[in-house]
């Protein structure tokens, strides 16, 4: 479908939905979460922020890391002056977080001795620490959370050891803010080995399950789903939906509005949405529509 068709498309159904409430409209929330990061074409982050359309935003990724070597890879977007509109989206009520991991393979945690190293870097380097020979990429700006969006690794690896870390420092992304410790896996459940038995911390402010991408999911992703918000009563679930109409599992509008928002709301820690990613939003203007609906 051409992108002047599809943006027409979306803008009359918008119209129309907008005249009444999905069946789950008691558990809407209004919250949305976007990844930031994967497209140097999709704006700064500043304008991702001003755009109104979400309540929290996270930069993607921290994608080397485990091994004494770290890289952040945020596809060619200048780092100057980023650290100017995290503090800025955090001064109009849009926290910050980054994303570790990613679609590479640069990354493990494979003993404690590592994730404890992770964590250490995480604070120095994007917290609140300041230790010398640690190189702050954004200044004295400070991130509101940390994410983990795992593609690969094995049983071995020790993430519960990093978010245990994370809870037991009690560390604040911010002045008076604590910090957001999500996850955002693929929607099988209880979800690979690796971030499983992070998971099973039970200590993950959010967990952001993504129902896209994924062939299977399409299927079974409601019963993953009430499986996934059963076992973590304390945890609120966004569903992860994709912007971008030519990925495996893109869920129409129209279908966000009959199907995935009232089937998902029904859970009494349902949080919201959350898109990936940026870029793809720009381009099809999904979440300007799905947002009434979260």
């Amino acid at each position: 479908m051409a992108l002047a068709s599809s943006l027409l498309t979306v803008a009359a159904l918008g119209a129309v939905l907008l005249l009444a409430d999905p069946a789950g409209a008691a558990g809407k929330t209004g919250q949305v979460t976007v990844f930031w990061g994967r497209n140097k074409d999709e704006g700064s982050l500043r304008e991702a922020c001003d755009s109104g359309l979400y309540t929290m935003v996270i930069m993607s990724f921290l994608n080397v890391y485990g091994h004494g070597k770290y890289s952040l890879d945020l596809s060619g977007h200048p780092i100057a002056g980023v650290g100017d509109d995290i503090k800025h989206c955090q001064y109009i009520g849009v926290p910050v977080s980054l994303s570790i991991g990613g679609f590479g393979s640069g990354y493990s945690l494979p003993s404690n001795r590592s994730a404890l190293d992770l964590f250490d870097y995480l604070w120095d380097a994007y917290l609140g620490g300041s230790r010398a020979g640690v190189h702050r990429p954004f200044g004295d700006a400070w991130l509101d959370g940390v994410d983990l969006f795992l593609e690969h690794g094995t049983a071995a690896d020790r993430y519960d050891v990093l978010a245990l870390e994370l809870a037991k420092h009690n560390i604040r992304g911010g002045p008076g803010k604590p910090l957001h410790l999500t996850a955002t896996p693929r929607c099988a459940f209880p979800g690979s080995g690796y971030l499983g038995r992070a998971v099973a911390t039970g200590i993950f402010e959010r967990i952001h399950l993504r129902i896209y991408d994924d062939g299977d999911c399409e299927a079974y992703w409601h019963l993953a789903w009430g499986k996934w918000t059963a076992a973590y009563p304390a945890t609120r679930f966004y569903v992860g939906m994709t912007a971008s109409e030519t990925t495996n599992g893109w869920v129409h509008p129209k279908n966000v509005y009959y199907d995935v928002a009232p089937s998902t709301q029904k859970a009494d820690n349902y949080g919201g949405f959350m898109i990936w990613d940026r870029y793809y939003d720009k381009l099809t203007n999904y979440t300007s529509i799905v947002k009434y609906y979260a």
